[in-house]
């Protein structure tokens, strides 16, 4: 028989979350220093548009959306709700990659999206949105504008993706 902690350590806590963590930890504190670096020592918010190279550019806006700031709001409270949602959403990721036992590829993309999603959380708590500061553009056409955050959670998302449909295919031929 297994003790309460026993149980509830297992769903918090499994073979590959040590590594998940210390992906999240460096994507969280790599997204949170750049972030720190262009608004308090750069102050990007004071310059406009800073070309870096001839398709990148520094710009900065304050996401107060989501994604391509859908449903966006200035309302502090609003920005509570996303936050709150982010954080729920990195545990329940959490719970499934302690649950799941899953492998690298998948404890590299949860890893990648927690960290990223927590490190837009604390954004929308500390300054009322997200920090986005990465401006990609090539003749004429101009992507939207991101940060260190937000590639982690498409990285991650791909790597779920590619689990999903890679890892699936060499799942059943194992079984077979």
């Amino acid at each position: 028989m297994t003790s309460p902690e026993g149980r509830l350590a297992r769903w918090l806590w499994g073979p590959y979350s040590a590594l998940a963590l210390k992906i999240a930890a460096v994507t969280f504190v790599l997204d949170q220093a750049s972030k720190a670096w262009v608004l308090l020592v750069y102050e990007l918010q004071d310059k406009g548009r800073v070309k870096v190279l001839p398709f990148l550019d520094l710009v900065f806006v304050k996401n107060t959306g989501i994604s391509y700031s859908m449903l966006d709001g200035d309302a502090y409270s609003w920005q509570i709700v996303l936050a709150t949602f982010a954080v729920v959403a990195s545990i329940g990721l959490w719970v499934w990659l302690a649950r799941a036992g899953t492998g690298r590829v998948m404890t590299w993309a949860l890893g990648l999206i927690i960290g990223g999603a927590l490190g837009n959380a604390v954004d929308r708590v500390l300054i009322g949105g997200v920090a986005d500061f990465f401006s990609l553009h090539a003749f004429g056409y101009y992507w939207y504008i991101f940060n260190i955050a937000d590639v982690a959670i498409v990285a991650g998302v791909a790597g779920l993706l590619y689990e999903s449909f890679i890892g699936s295919r060499n799942d059943a031929a194992n079984r077979m």
